[in-house]
């Protein structure tokens, strides 16, 4: 318990202390004005509330992310606070403060423009094709999921749940962004934070807050799965995640005031992180041991025994809420943030219906015809293909600070302990070269030890590398012109 309290000590501590240092690194300017006001279009370019544009970026960057990364991440008991913790104070919180800023410095830009006029076009490309494959991958899955399980719940066929939240996404893709996502995201944001309450004021009035394992020097996973890098990439979510890159320039073309950016990006991140807090406790302990959690099923079945187990028929209500909602709501705006992303890389003008159509349709044809193919393969590469992203954007923003002569190792140092991760993981993982890795050396320890180092030596290369080429606080004119 006291490993749990003094986590989220941290956490919303790291909010008003750190946060404020990565605010005045970034160098705000409350009388800069913004796209919202500059490039007001009514569609996606509108002026909301900072309450309101918090809600929608803390539903936009969670969804699941902070229940299913957390529930998984507990299976390695309090280590998974520490991550939690650390991770998104100077890893997440970091990544969605500094990309969500600097796409409002640059009219709203997408994550391949900012990276491409940060780090070159041969990256823009790639990170165009890289996010536009992870976004069509989270939009296509998050319309499976949700409808699997509303089939398995009612006995009704998939394809006709399939069917009606297809037509919820189009909608909610080419409406003005405060007509149909500003007006329920709040209701859903605001819905899973009362979910958190009630799972820990359940666990408090249960007493088993009391029994929440404390931190100690050992790896307590019921398999053996070592602590690195296998807790880092399943948290996700949780602790940081690449895909609210691709979300942040959303709400960065919505808020009034580069004095709301804290709270709607620095701040959301944390938020989520406190929830991930929760998930993970009630996970690690509501069942009795994590050998108790490892039988406890897949992990919607976790979700809905801990919420019916602590809130009785209300906890159910919000259960399916979680495992079925929320997903949605991160499918929509993942569809809305490939449209987005294509319009800037073919300037398309998005205030023209035509415009938007012209990318919509195509796009949804792909996710129909993806609907008919087994996830299960693709899916076990998200988990690396998102943290591969953050990575990717730390990078992008310490060239960014660099440019404008700033503190730059706010972003470069998880930077690169996020590429030792991903590095790590593609090696030892079996969906990467692992089972190749293991045929030759027969030992796992070895495996890991040449995935670490092999990470670190590409760190240490980009490093070396980055300091080389971004050297010029004017390298790039456009980069120039959004930071003055």
């Amino acid at each position: 318990m006291i490993t749990f309290i003094l986590s989220l000590i941290l956490l919303i501590g790291g909010y008003f202390i750190y946060g404020r240092v990565v605010e005045k690194i970034f160098r705000i300017d409350e009388n800069r004005k913004t796209p919202s006001i500059t490039q007001n279009d009514g569609l996606d370019y509108v002026e909301l509330p900072a309450w309101k544009a918090f809600l929608i970026q803390f539903l936009n960057i969670a969804g699941t992310g902070p229940i299913f990364g957390a529930i998984a991440g507990a299976m390695w008991g309090p280590n998974a606070f520490l991550w939690i913790v650390f991770g998104c104070i100077f890893g997440g919180a970091v990544h969605d403060f500094l990309f969500g800023m600097m796409s409002l410095r640059s009219d709203g830009a997408s994550v391949s423009i900012l990276v491409g006029d940060n780090l070159g076009k041969f990256m823009k490309q790639l990170m165009l094709v890289f996010s536009g494959i992870l976004l069509l991958l989270v939009g296509v899955v998050f319309i499976s999921s949700p409808a699997d399980l509303l089939a398995d719940l009612t006995g009704f066929n998939r394809w006709i749940f399939i069917s009606i939240i297809l037509v919820y996404y189009i909608v909610a893709t080419v409406l003005p962004i405060d007509k149909v996502i500003g007006k329920i995201y709040p209701i859903f944001g605001a819905a899973l934070f009362i979910m958190a309450t009630g799972i820990i004021g359940g666990m408090i009035f249960t007493g088993m807050i009391t029994d929440i394992p404390e931190f100690t020097f050992s790896n307590p996973h019921v398999a053996g799965k070592s602590i690195f890098p296998y807790l880092f990439i399943s948290v996700a979510c949780g602790a940081i995640s690449g895909f609210h890159a691709t979300q942040s320039p959303m709400m960065a073309r919505c808020i009034k005031n580069e004095t709301e950016g804290r709270k709607v990006f620095y701040g959301a991140m944390i938020a989520e992180g406190v929830i991930a807090l929760i998930w993970a406790a009630a996970a690690m302990t509501f069942f009795g041991s994590l050998d108790g959690l490892s039988q406890a099923g897949p992990t919607a079945v976790v979700v809905n025994k801990i919420s019916q187990g602590l809130m009785g028929n209300v906890g159910m209500v919000l259960a399916i809420l979680g495992v079925v909602a929320c997903p949605i709501t991160s499918g929509d705006t993942a569809f809305r943030s490939l449209r987005l992303s294509l319009a800037d890389a073919f300037k398309l003008d998005q205030s023209k219906n035509l415009n938007r159509y012209l990318i919509v349709i195509p796009i949804f044809t792909v996710a129909i015809s993806l609907l008919f193919i087994d996830f299960n393969i693709l899916w076990r590469y998200f988990s690396w293909s998102n943290q591969t992203l953050a990575c990717i954007a730390l990078w992008t923003a310490a060239a960014f600070l660099k440019k404008q002569s700033s503190n730059f190792y706010v972003a470069l140092i998880p930077a690169m302990f996020m590429t030792v991760v991903v590095t790590c993981y593609i090696v030892i993982a079996p969906e990467g070269f692992g089972i190749l890795m293991s045929n030759i050396f027969n030992n796992v320890q070895v495996v890991e030890f040449i995935g670490i180092f092999t990470g670190l030596v590409l760190a240490i290369l980009g490093y070396f590398l980055f300091t080389k080429k971004i050297s010029s606080p004017n390298a790039a004119s456009h980069t120039k012109s959004i930071s003055q």
